[in-house]
């Protein structure tokens, strides 16, 4: 499989969401396979909060040679999101009009200003249709909206592990991490390097909303019960921590955590229900059982009031990362909802 990576500059200012602009931006993009001649085989992802546009990388059992997005069949295109670490504009990019970079000046995005930068790389694609659109967290955030505001430009829409609306209790952890961020001093400079110490922190804050009791109990057990120290939960914390803080800025992470508190498919559109009304896209919905931070209970919601949306939960130990890590599960529902044209009938994938 060979993956091209390309840039998309736009160079005109870009409005955002809660005012002021951005004077152009970068999209760091890559895709896999190549566009039929009738457009009918072009699969969009949308990448979660830390992911790159290397879909085939962090998504591994799902696109690549023989997986179910395959590059022999498909036309895949993943984008690295405004204001993220991989390539696309961001707060260590340089800002044009100060000839420094952003840091802590970087703009608050919403979720509606990320989709706006995909459509216009659409665009300049001469994109008409899109046969699959599909993400996960964050990147159900973003397809959800996408639905949204274009309904007739996707043919089917897959959600997985994701919301209508981002809850308090996903803003609560956000801010929490956020805070550990601003309690390291150094997050106050203008360094790439600012924060990291704090970053280190609030990763370990996001990992125990990613996961739950039960992959803890499993994947991280006592060594021996009468052990009082140096126990593997605390060395793995501190591992997700260091391996994070060498792939990531603090600024960007705070960045991204402010558009995924913003989701709302519902503002200026009438409420959540109508919004959710106009997606015209066959929809699938899948939900994971053990999921603490996207409660099964709100990809019922969308099932309920996505027009004719098909529902899955998947049975996972590992909670919210259950998306990027259960592949045979994904892959066998996704393929009997494609199978039976949409109409997949509610039931548990175990």
């Amino acid at each position: 499989m060979q993956a091209e990576q390309k840039t998309f500059k736009y160079p005109y200012p870009y409005a955002l969401e809660m005012g002021g602009e951005l004077p152009g931006f970068e999209l760091a993009y890559t895709t896999y396979g190549e566009r039929n001649a009738s457009d009918t085989n072009i699969v969009w992802i949308c990448h979660a909060l830390t992911g790159s546009s290397n879909a085939a990388d962090w998504w591994d059992g799902l696109v690549g040679d023989d997986k179910y997005f395959n590059p022999a069949q498909h036309f895949i295109i993943c984008v690295n999101v405004l204001g993220s670490a991989y390539g696309s504009t961001g707060p260590l990019s340089v800002n044009p009009r100060t000839n420094r970079p952003y840091y802590r000046n970087f703009p608050t995005l919403t979720v509606r200003d990320v989709v706006g930068t995909l459509d216009l790389l659409r665009q300049e694609l001469a994109i008409n249709k899109i046969k699959i659109c599909i993400g996960g967290s964050l990147g159900g955030q973003q397809a959800l909206e996408w639905a949204v505001e274009k309904p007739d430009l996707f043919e089917e829409l897959i959600l997985i592990a994701s919301n209508a609306l981002h809850s308090p209790w996903g803003i609560a952890f956000n801010e929490s991490q956020r805070m550990a961020i601003e309690a390291d001093p150094t997050f106050t400079e203008e360094s790439p390097d600012a924060g990291a110490m704090g970053m280190r922190a609030a990763r370990s804050i996001a990992l125990l909303s990613y996961r739950n009791y039960d992959t803890y109990n499993f994947t991280q057990a006592r060594d021996n019960p009468d052990q009082i120290d140096e126990f593997r939960a605390s060395s793995y914390q501190q591992y997700q921590g260091d391996k994070f803080v060498k792939r990531f800025n603090a600024f960007s992470y705070w960045a991204l955590s402010k558009i995924m508190d913003s989701h709302n498919v519902g503002r200026n559109r009438g409420g959540i229900v109508h919004a959710l009304g106009l997606v015209k896209a066959k929809t699938l919905v899948l939900g994971i059982k053990s999921d603490l931070l996207f409660p099964l209970s709100e990809q019922q919601f969308l099932a309920r009031h996505i027009p004719d949306a098909a529902f899955q939960e998947i049975d996972s130990l590992y909670g919210h990362d259950g998306f990027l890590i259960e592949y045979k599960q994904l892959t066998q529902v996704i393929r009997a909802w494609q199978e039976t044209n949409g109409q997949l009938q509610m039931a548990r994938i175990r």
